[in-house]
């Protein structure tokens, strides 16, 4: 099935273009940084608390959604993470009950961000969908390199199969590098004989590791207002640290024999990685997958993130709730 919309108005919202240009306008100095971390590492490490932070601020947690922290050493390594749970809900969801739940994969750059950053994020999508949610905090670089994001992904899914989850209760989904490694996810069920996922959603999927998608985008005048191209290579560096782009884990194959789940994909259409997003959907319908892919105009990217400086984001994280309802277990 072949579907592309483009959602919502014809142009963003004033607030959306307010937010677009004030963030636009900081740019340089997210090249600039870049740039420093490039000639020490060892900045990144040192300021991603502050930088994670300030993007905690800016993706407000719903009111009275609780958390229970996951740290749980298993035979082939940590599982760490969060339970989000909103208002109402039991703290842990029971497999026993056969409810549906989120497994959510944030995005990173493979380098920032965690559980905590997006847990806004994740309990807006999970608390408007109904269901409890399962947020991943996995290996970062340049502490840990490739492929220990991916290794991660693999080990929280089959964790919750330990648990007693079914396959067809686990709905995945995830934002730029957490869409990556959902694809990566796919993968490695399909090539161990594990069961896929009941469906899966992703915002602003990374596909192409070497960035040229982007690249050339940004070289015909698309405006992203939230990450510079230079910058993103730059931290995909630290984590790949020189591997090859076309490893099968690096540039994802679908195919046919994959059972691909039922996906939505939200990109926005002034990102420099919408055609990362358009490659995806394209590459899932070619393997014989269903996918819905929606076009924000106006938006950047992962624009789900930010309803303080986008009414758009509320009604973006409102379809992708409706299309996980729609694929819930009945």
């Amino acid at each position: 099935m072949y579907t592309t919309s483009h959602a919502g108005e014809s142009r963003a919202s004033l607030r959306a273009r307010a937010f677009s240009r004030s963030t636009f306008a900081s740019r340089p100095l997210m090249a600039a940084a870049g740039r420093s971390v490039l000639a020490s590492p060892r900045l990144l490490t040192m300021t991603r608390p502050g930088v994670n932070r300030g993007l905690s601020l800016l993706s407000p947690v719903p009111r009275g959604t609780r958390i229970t922290p996951v740290r749980e050493l298993t035979d082939s390594g940590q599982v760490r993470g969060e339970w989000v749970h909103g208002r109402g809900r039991a703290d842990v969801p029971a497999p026993s009950t056969d409810d549906t739940i989120l497994y959510y994969l944030h995005g990173s750059g493979y380098v920032i961000c965690s559980a905590r950053t997006h847990r806004g994020l994740v309990a807006r999508l999970a608390g408007r969908a109904g269901i409890g949610a399962f947020s991943l905090d996995y290996r970062l670089g340049p502490e840990h390199r490739w492929p220990s994001g991916g290794d991660d992904t693999v080990r929280g899914y089959r964790w919750l199969l330990d648990q007693g989850f079914d396959a067809g209760q686990i709905i995945v989904a995830g934002d730029s590098a957490g869409g990556h490694l959902a694809l990566d996810l796919l993968a490695a069920n399909h090539s161990d004989g594990v069961p896929q996922p009941r469906a899966m959603a992703l915002f602003s999927p990374l596909y192409d590791p070497t960035f040229q998608l982007a690249r050339d985008l940004a070289d015909r005048g698309v405006r992203d207002p939230i990450i510079d191209v230079g910058a993103a290579v730059t931290f995909l560096g630290l984590y790949t640290a020189g591997a090859d782009p076309d490893h099968p884990r690096m540039r994802i194959k679908l195919s046919p024999a994959m059972d691909l789940p039922p996906t939505l994909i939200q990109v926005g259409a002034r990102e420099i990685m919408a055609d990362d997003a358009r490659t995806v959907h394209r590459r899932l319908l070619d393997a014989g997958g269903l996918s819905e892919l929606q076009e924000w105009p106006g938006q950047g990217h992962v624009f789900q993130m930010f309803p303080y400086f986008s009414p758009e984001s509320e009604r973006a994280v409102g379809a992708a709730a409706e299309f996980i309802s729609r694929q819930r277990r009945r």
